[in-house]
């Protein structure tokens, strides 16, 4: 309908020199301008109403698409193995969100509509062009090839550019995001100049690339525009020549100028289009590396419930980013169903790795672990750590209520079960001091919450869960003697009944565990209760006596 425009107003303006000049009657030349104008008019109410609802129906499947997008790349996102976030900075993942997506979108909602309407326009006019005129055609076309040529050289070298200000994009965006979580510590050290210049830093190198880009952009457009206009100039001067020979009429050389005009326009608005399109592929190809990366063990959960027996059989295990250092070397034990063990060691000596691969974090290198006696490699992962709960060090809350943050334990819950489960870990109490109750917002990263109280609302959680193995990295040894007693409290029930393993920093839990196992330089150096091992002169007795349980 676009290309309806150019043709009634070509017949508009060369029609009536043609009458005139054969002398026409007026009067019915203007009647035939009468029905050309209405004709033209119609077509374009037609086209306005067809536009309405072709901008509301590209609208609705580009975003409609992009939500589909997003929710496949977090779905596939939280799937990924932990060795994938262990290689990446949490800015970078956040911008793969933010300003991959966001070229994306306008790529769906804009370039793409763009390019079907000019990609019609410009097949239209050619076709029209050919049959106003097919000699002046094919001497206009003669300069597409050196068009197409310049747009491939230099469409690359675009889509390299915008690839890799993507990258030092994502770059800046790490230096905010780090800034912002590590805030204490900036103002702590009166850091902020330096933030500010690493900020700087990356903004410069991001900003450079933009600008190369930026070059090659503005010079491919000057070369489309000088080229349009260069040629549609020399093919005017050529058609006069035509039109003075009497070898085209004047209806068809208007034609000709008007549909190339419409062709040219739409060529003139293909370095922009190149450009978005160029921009895209960078950002799709973050995005596929995403979607392409395998998955963790996705196996359905098996129907057999872990009973809490587990044991390590020459576990040996090594960091995929530093195969070079290996962290566990032939590490044995045993775990019966309800039997509470600490681990105990140096720092560096492996303990956190332990709780990693009993999680399936990571696969072991060689040996391997067991639960109920069968290999870890036989259970589905979403069934072992179904059966297990964590209380670390560090507890992470999310930003929502304590309601939410317990519930997270097992969702779906009831009121009553989540405030049983805070009852349980000494929780309750202070949970009803606020007025807002179980609906008060705990704050990015919890930070609302005193360090004691982030603590039992992980308990509460992990109560909440029921699991039969239970993991502690000993929640206490950060908090002081109150928020000690009161979180210890709430360990103590949390423990009853289950298999409970726990990274020991303090002489007191250790005393209470059944058995103890030592970690020094990976290796399990000693094994036994607190009291055979303080009987031996090794390195759980020099722990134990200076109290440096880390």
């Amino acid at each position: 309908m676009s290309l309806a425009f150019p043709y009634f107003l070509g017949t508009l303006i060369g029609s009536p020199q043609e009458a005139l000049s054969e002398g026409v009657d007026a009067e019915a030349l203007r009647s035939d301008i009468n029905q050309v104008v209405t004709t033209l008019l119609l077509i374009l109410c037609i086209q306005a109403f067809v536009a309405y609802w072709r901008v509301r129906g590209f609208i609705k499947a580009g975003e409609s698409a992009l939500c589909d997008l997003r929710q496949d790349l977090f779905a596939r996102l939280v799937r990924l193995p932990m060795p994938w976030f262990m290689e990446r900075r949490t800015g970078e993942v956040g911008s793969r969100f933010a300003a991959d997506l966001a070229i994306l979108q306008e790529t769906l909602i804009t370039t793409v509509p763009q390019m079907v309407r000019q990609s019609v326009t410009f097949v239209g006019g050619l076709i029209f062009i050919f049959i106003a005129s097919v000699k002046l055609s094919l001497f206009m076309l003669a300069m597409i090839p050196l068009v197409v040529l310049i747009v491939a050289i230099v469409g690359r070298r675009i889509r390299r550019w915008s690839k890799d200000a993507q990258d030092q994009l994502a770059q800046s965006n790490i230096v905010v995001e780090e800034a912002v979580q590590g805030i204490a510590d900036v103002k702590a050290y009166s850091n902020e100049g330096f933030e500010e210049r690493r900020y700087r830093g990356a903004l410069d190198e991001f900003l450079g690339t933009v600008l190369k880009g930026a070059r090659a952009r503005a010079m491919f457009v000057s070369f489309i525009i000088f080229i349009l206009f260069g040629t549609i100039s020399v093919v005017v001067w050529f058609g006069a020549g035509m039109l003075a020979k009497g070898q085209i009429t004047s209806e068809e050389f208007t034609h000709f100028i008007l549909f190339s005009i419409f062709v040219g326009a739409s060529l003139g608005s293909l370095p922009d289009i190149m450009s978005q399109l160029q921009k895209t592929q960078g950002a799709t190809e973050r995005i596929q590396e995403i979607l392409d990366y395998e998955l963790e063990d996705e196996r359905p959960a098996a129907s057999d419930i872990l009973t809490g027996t587990m044991s390590a059989r020459d576990l040996v295990f090594a960091y995929p980013s530093r195969k070079d250092t290996t962290v566990l070397n032939g590490v044995n034990f045993e775990v019966q169903a309800g039997e509470r063990v600490a681990v105990v060691g140096p720092s560096g000596a492996g303990k956190s790795t332990l709780f990693s691969l009993l999680l399936g974090f990571y696969e072991a290198d060689g040996g391997g672990m067991y639960f109920d006696g069968k290999a870890a490699a036989e259970i589905p992962v979403v069934s072992r750590r179904a059966a297990m709960a964590v209380v670390p060090q560090e507890v992470l809350l999310f930003g929502g209520t304590i309601r939410e943050n317990i519930e997270y334990g097992r969702p779906g819950a009831s009121e009553d079960e989540i405030m049983a489960a805070a009852k349980r870990a000494n929780a309750h109490d202070f949970v009803e001091a606020f007025p807002e109750g179980y609906d008060a917002m705990v704050g990015p990263r919890g930070v609302k919450l005193s360090g004691g109280q982030r603590q039992r609302i992980a308990i509460a959680r992990a109560v909440l869960a029921d699991p039969k193995i239970l993991l502690l990295d000993e929640a206490t040894s950060a908090l002081d003697s109150e928020n000690e007693s009161l979180v210890q409290g709430a360990l103590d029930e949390l423990m009853k009944g289950r298999t409970s393993v726990i990274i020991a920093h303090r002489l007191a839990t250790v005393q209470g565990a059944d058995k103890i196992l030592v970690l020094n330089e990976g290796r399990i150096v000693e094994s036994g209760s607190h009291a055979e091992l303080m009987e031996k002169d090794g390195t759980y007795r020099l722990l134990a006596q200076t109290q440096l349980l880390a």
